[in-house]
Protein backbone atom coordinates (compact mmCIF):
# COMPACT_ATOMS: atom_id res chain seq x y z
CA UNK A 1 0.00 0.00 0.00
CA UNK A 2 2.93 2.27 0.67
CA UNK A 3 4.13 1.73 -2.88
CA UNK A 4 0.77 2.67 -4.09
CA UNK A 5 0.28 5.96 -2.36
CA UNK A 6 3.75 6.88 -3.72
CA UNK A 7 2.95 6.16 -7.02
CA UNK A 8 -0.20 8.03 -6.54
CA UNK A 9 1.37 11.09 -5.28
CA UNK A 10 4.27 11.13 -7.62
CA UNK A 11 1.22 10.83 -10.88
CA UNK A 12 -0.57 14.08 -8.76
CA UNK A 13 2.81 16.02 -8.82
CA UNK A 14 3.25 15.37 -12.64
CA UNK A 15 -0.67 16.25 -13.32
CA UNK A 16 -0.15 19.64 -10.94
CA UNK A 17 2.53 20.34 -13.08
CA UNK A 18 1.40 20.13 -16.45
CA UNK A 19 -1.85 21.96 -15.20
CA UNK A 20 0.93 24.73 -14.22
CA UNK A 21 1.93 25.36 -17.59
CA UNK A 22 0.29 27.76 -20.27
CA UNK A 23 -0.91 26.74 -23.30
CA UNK A 24 1.37 29.41 -24.58
CA UNK A 25 4.05 27.37 -23.03
CA UNK A 26 3.46 24.14 -24.14
CA UNK A 27 4.67 23.35 -27.51
CA UNK A 28 5.03 20.65 -29.72
CA UNK A 29 7.78 19.69 -31.04
CA UNK A 30 7.80 17.84 -34.24
CA UNK A 31 10.71 15.83 -35.40
CA UNK A 32 10.88 15.02 -39.40
CA UNK A 33 11.13 11.60 -40.30
CA UNK A 34 14.32 10.77 -41.17
CA UNK A 35 14.66 11.04 -45.16
CA UNK A 36 14.88 7.57 -47.23
CA UNK A 37 18.17 6.29 -48.43
CA UNK A 38 18.54 6.85 -52.03
CA UNK A 39 19.21 3.81 -53.83
CA UNK A 40 22.52 3.52 -55.00
CA UNK A 41 22.96 4.14 -58.68
CA UNK A 42 23.68 1.28 -61.10
CA UNK A 43 27.11 1.19 -62.26
CA UNK A 44 27.66 3.48 -65.23
CA UNK A 45 28.98 1.28 -68.39
CA UNK A 46 31.83 3.47 -69.35
CA UNK A 47 33.31 1.27 -72.39
CA UNK A 48 33.70 2.95 -75.53
CA UNK A 49 32.49 1.90 -78.89
CA UNK A 50 35.67 2.24 -81.35
CA UNK A 51 35.09 2.33 -84.88
CA UNK A 52 38.81 1.09 -85.97
CA UNK A 53 39.89 -2.13 -84.53
CA UNK A 54 44.24 -2.36 -84.49
CA UNK A 55 45.73 -5.99 -85.31
CA UNK A 56 48.80 -7.35 -85.68
CA UNK A 57 49.83 -10.28 -88.30
CA UNK A 58 52.72 -12.73 -88.38
CA UNK A 59 54.28 -14.48 -90.84
CA UNK A 60 55.31 -17.34 -89.40
CA UNK A 61 57.77 -18.75 -92.44
CA UNK A 62 59.61 -14.92 -92.66
CA UNK A 63 59.18 -13.40 -89.22
CA UNK A 64 57.66 -10.43 -89.77
CA UNK A 65 55.13 -8.43 -88.18
CA UNK A 66 52.79 -6.00 -89.44
CA UNK A 67 49.92 -3.94 -87.91
CA UNK A 68 47.25 -3.13 -89.66
CA UNK A 69 43.41 -1.20 -88.75
CA UNK A 70 40.58 -2.69 -89.84
CA UNK A 71 36.94 -0.97 -89.94
CA UNK A 72 33.94 -2.57 -88.00
CA UNK A 73 32.07 -4.80 -90.48
CA UNK A 74 34.88 -4.08 -92.94
CA UNK A 75 37.38 -7.61 -94.04
CA UNK A 76 40.86 -6.88 -94.66
CA UNK A 77 42.73 -9.74 -95.61
CA UNK A 78 46.01 -10.79 -94.65
CA UNK A 79 47.81 -13.13 -96.14
CA UNK A 80 45.65 -16.16 -96.63
CA UNK A 81 43.60 -14.89 -93.56
CA UNK A 82 40.63 -12.22 -93.80
CA UNK A 83 39.93 -10.44 -90.63
CA UNK A 84 36.23 -9.21 -89.91
CA UNK A 85 36.22 -7.20 -86.51
CA UNK A 86 32.18 -6.88 -85.54
CA UNK A 87 32.59 -4.26 -82.27
CA UNK A 88 35.86 -3.03 -80.14
CA UNK A 89 35.69 -1.91 -76.82
CA UNK A 90 38.17 0.12 -74.53
CA UNK A 91 37.96 1.99 -71.42
CA UNK A 92 38.52 6.05 -70.78
CA UNK A 93 42.36 6.34 -69.88
CA UNK A 94 40.90 6.71 -66.30
CA UNK A 95 39.84 3.07 -65.48
CA UNK A 96 42.42 0.21 -65.93
CA UNK A 97 42.92 -0.66 -69.76
CA UNK A 98 40.78 -3.29 -71.09
CA UNK A 99 40.80 -3.50 -74.71
CA UNK A 100 38.31 -5.99 -76.11
CA UNK A 101 36.68 -6.88 -80.01
CA UNK A 102 34.31 -9.48 -81.49
CA UNK A 103 36.27 -10.67 -84.23
CA UNK A 104 35.38 -13.15 -87.54
CA UNK A 105 38.76 -14.53 -89.10
CA UNK A 106 38.36 -16.65 -92.00
CA UNK A 107 40.72 -18.70 -94.22
CA UNK A 108 41.35 -18.78 -97.85
CA UNK A 109 42.41 -22.44 -98.53
CA UNK A 110 43.94 -23.60 -101.71
CA UNK A 111 41.42 -24.50 -103.99
CA UNK A 112 40.44 -20.88 -103.40
CA UNK A 113 36.97 -21.44 -100.59
CA UNK A 114 36.78 -19.98 -97.89
CA UNK A 115 36.04 -21.60 -94.66
CA UNK A 116 35.59 -19.52 -90.59
CA UNK A 117 38.30 -20.71 -88.50
CA UNK A 118 37.73 -18.13 -85.38
CA UNK A 119 34.82 -16.76 -83.86
CA UNK A 120 34.66 -14.94 -80.74
CA UNK A 121 36.47 -12.74 -78.85
CA UNK A 122 40.05 -11.16 -78.99
CA UNK A 123 41.38 -9.52 -75.78
CA UNK A 124 44.72 -6.81 -76.81
CA UNK A 125 46.29 -7.68 -73.12
CA UNK A 126 45.94 -11.26 -73.88
CA UNK A 127 46.73 -12.09 -77.26
CA UNK A 128 47.15 -16.23 -76.66
CA UNK A 129 43.56 -16.39 -74.65
CA UNK A 130 42.03 -16.53 -78.12
CA UNK A 131 44.28 -17.56 -80.57
CA UNK A 132 43.85 -18.03 -84.42
CA UNK A 133 44.80 -21.47 -85.16
CA UNK A 134 46.53 -21.77 -88.58
CA UNK A 135 50.02 -22.98 -89.96
CA UNK A 136 51.03 -20.13 -91.19
CA UNK A 137 49.37 -16.99 -90.55
CA UNK A 138 48.64 -15.59 -87.13
CA UNK A 139 46.60 -12.36 -86.14
CA UNK A 140 45.50 -10.65 -83.06
CA UNK A 141 43.62 -7.71 -81.92
CA UNK A 142 46.43 -4.64 -80.36
CA UNK A 143 44.18 -1.92 -79.58
CA UNK A 144 41.15 -0.25 -80.43
CA UNK A 145 40.86 3.68 -81.88
CA UNK A 146 38.15 5.83 -82.57
CA UNK A 147 39.78 6.98 -86.06
CA UNK A 148 42.50 6.38 -88.56
CA UNK A 149 44.79 7.25 -90.68
CA UNK A 150 43.13 4.37 -93.76
CA UNK A 151 40.05 6.23 -94.81
CA UNK A 152 36.97 4.75 -93.80
CA UNK A 153 34.81 2.54 -96.28
CA UNK A 154 32.56 4.00 -98.29
CA UNK A 155 29.23 4.96 -96.37
CA UNK A 156 31.01 3.86 -93.39
CA UNK A 157 28.55 5.75 -90.31
CA UNK A 158 31.21 7.14 -87.90
CA UNK A 159 28.14 8.70 -85.68
CA UNK A 160 27.47 5.39 -84.75
CA UNK A 161 30.60 5.43 -82.73
CA UNK A 162 31.92 6.72 -79.74
CA UNK A 163 34.08 9.93 -80.21
CA UNK A 164 36.30 10.04 -77.54
CA UNK A 165 39.83 9.27 -77.71
CA UNK A 166 41.85 7.07 -75.52
CA UNK A 167 45.48 6.84 -74.27
CA UNK A 168 47.15 3.31 -76.20
CA UNK A 169 47.30 0.97 -73.57
CA UNK A 170 50.85 0.23 -72.20
CA UNK A 171 52.19 -3.18 -73.60
CA UNK A 172 54.35 -5.65 -71.71
CA UNK A 173 57.94 -5.04 -72.77
CA UNK A 174 58.94 -7.76 -75.40
CA UNK A 175 55.67 -8.27 -76.68
CA UNK A 176 56.56 -8.32 -80.20
CA UNK A 177 58.49 -5.37 -81.97
CA UNK A 178 57.25 -2.42 -83.58
CA UNK A 179 58.83 0.13 -86.12
CA UNK A 180 60.79 2.61 -84.26
CA UNK A 181 60.38 6.20 -86.22
CA UNK A 182 63.06 7.32 -88.63
CA UNK A 183 65.64 9.73 -87.16
CA UNK A 184 64.90 13.48 -87.35
CA UNK A 185 67.49 14.50 -89.55
CA UNK A 186 68.64 18.64 -88.86
CA UNK A 187 71.04 20.16 -90.97
CA UNK A 188 73.64 21.99 -89.85
CA UNK A 189 73.65 25.56 -89.12
CA UNK A 190 75.13 27.84 -91.80
CA UNK A 191 75.56 30.96 -88.87
CA UNK A 192 78.14 28.75 -87.05
CA UNK A 193 81.33 30.55 -86.94
CA UNK A 194 83.95 28.58 -88.80
CA UNK A 195 87.38 28.55 -87.21
CA UNK A 196 90.31 29.75 -89.16
CA UNK A 197 92.72 27.80 -87.64
CA UNK A 198 93.44 25.47 -84.89
CA UNK A 199 92.95 26.23 -81.33
CA UNK A 200 95.88 24.86 -78.76
CA UNK A 201 94.08 21.91 -77.72
CA UNK A 202 93.47 20.81 -81.25
CA UNK A 203 95.34 17.24 -82.21
CA UNK A 204 97.11 18.90 -85.28
CA UNK A 205 100.84 18.11 -85.71
CA UNK A 206 103.40 20.81 -84.49
CA UNK A 207 106.04 21.81 -87.44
Amino acid sequence: MASLSAAGRFAGVLLAAAGALSPAAAQVVEIPPEPEAAAPAPPRDTKLSNAVAVFAGLDKITGRIIAFDVYIDETVQFGALRVTPRVCYSRPSSETPQTDGFVEVDEITLDNRIQRIFTGWMFAASPGLNAVDHAIYDVWLTDCRASSDVAPPEGFDMSRFSEDEVELIERPPGWFPLPLPKPLIIPPSTDAPVADSPGPDSDAPED
